[in-house]
């Protein structure tokens, strides 16, 4: 009888948990003989992948075992490095792939025609010849917006969440958040010391291209305001709460945290850089625009921290380390009962299988009604009585 063979695989950026997620899947699977594969680089492991070249094969195929994901746990990042690789809108082919039929989508952005390839059914050959029966996709939006698409090609998939940003639909959760909120916590406590030192106002960026969770929950356990992409308040309120928050503190300074994507009136985020294969182009800092402003309107000086990457660097924190072993032993139970289509998730606050999310529908967003306070850009604190250990629901 054939070994049932399961391939998994990281997508998008990396975060605290990822290798906890592989080790959980690989344990499982040598419970059950079940041998699981490693698909290396994200999506390119699967639309790069020339099965007639030792080469390549090594590049992007690596089977794991016991003995090779023992230790991987004790570390952050992804063993099996990772790609914002899109199968469906590639715009240029592999080698191997070149001369070879596909079906195309022609765009045109600022009078700039992108043709794009769906490479789709030469993923379905690779993951055929690889002689897998399941694949496990962890990622985000993006990652999971394709494993969306190959269930609905009719192979099997099961999705696990992972993304500081945490605004992935239909869970409450996703791996890499609490981490992040760690580590920002701890960012802006220790420069407390610094922006007091000198009595300006300090103002830090965190990830948020889309949802401001983020910043909205470093705000909500260091006590300071923030800006989340949900909402555009007025930049003379702002300014004038942050010198008001400066002058009333004995210590002479004030803080405030700001997604990546938040905004104000008569302020929209800059972009710069080609579009990655999911159409996001680079942000520029937002936290140095809202300098700039605090500088021109009022002269008071400021210390601008971007806290970006080092938020999803190094090891995880216990909760990441918990739910993504707990995520990838349901996401393996799953392929134990034979389904597909389904997302490790924690709804009301609890475990469960829920449908991957639907790609047109976005990421999910912070409920500013309930969530937060536009008056003084802070979390909202009272009314928490019944509410998931995370604040929220889907």
């Amino acid at each position: 009888m054939t070994k049932k063979r399961v391939g998994i695989l990281t997508g998008g950026g990396d975060v605290p948990g990822l290798n906890s997620v592989i080790k959980s899947v690989v344990y499982r699977g040598a419970e059950h003989d079940i041998e699981v594969v490693g698909i290396r680089r994200g999506w390119e492991g699967l639309t790069h992948l020339d099965l007639t070249d030792s080469a390549s094969k090594a590049r992007y195929v690596w089977p794991l075992d016991r003995e090779n994901t023992r230790t991987i746990d004790r570390t952050g990042g992804t063993i099996l490095h990772s790609s914002r690789t899109n199968p469906a809108k590639m715009k240029k082919l592999p080698p191997h792939l070149q001369g070879t039929s596909f079906p195309t989508a022609t765009s045109t952005k600022g009078g700039t025609a992108t043709t794009t390839y769906d490479v789709s059914k030469q993923v379905l050959a690779n993951l055929e010849a690889l002689g897998l029966d399941y694949l496990l996709a962890i990622g985000g939006d993006d990652t999971l917006s394709y494993a969306a698409r190959l269930h609905d090609l009719g192979f099997k998939v099961i999705a696990i969440p992972k993304t500081m940003d945490n605004d992935v639909r239909n869970t409450e959760y996703c791996i890499g958040f609490s981490t992040a909120i760690t580590r920002a916590m701890d960012a802006i406590e220790r420069q407390r010391t610094t922006v007091g030192s000198h009595e300006r106002i300090g103002v830090f960026r965190v990830f948020g291209r889309d949802a401001g969770f983020t910043s909205l929950y470093t705000a909500y356990v260091t006590s300071i305001r923030c800006l989340i992409p949900e909402h555009k308040p007025k930049i003379e309120h702002v300014v004038d709460l942050l010198v008001t928050d400066k002058r009333e503190n004995p210590s002479g300074y004030a803080l405030i945290v700001l997604s990546e994507g938040a905004q104000w009136e008569g302020y929209a985020v800059q972009e710069y850089g080609d579009a990655d294969a999911f159409g996001h182009r680079k942000k520029a800092s937002v936290g140095e625009s809202l300098s700039d402003e605090i500088k021109r309107r009022t002269g008071e000086e400021t210390i601008v921290s971007d806290l970006t990457y080092d938020l999803r660097s190094g090891d995880p924190d216990f909760i990441d380390k918990l739910i993504a072993y707990t995520f990838g032993t349901m996401a393996f139970d799953a392929v134990l009962e034979g389904k597909s289509g389904l997302m490790s998730a924690l709804v009301d606050g609890r475990y469960d299988l829920v449908p991957i999310p639907d790609p047109k529908l976005g990421p999910r967003k912070v409920d500013v009604a309930s969530m937060y306070n536009t008056d003084r850009l802070r979390p909202i604190y009272a009314n928490k009585r019944g509410l998931p250990v995370f604040l929220n629901k889907i």
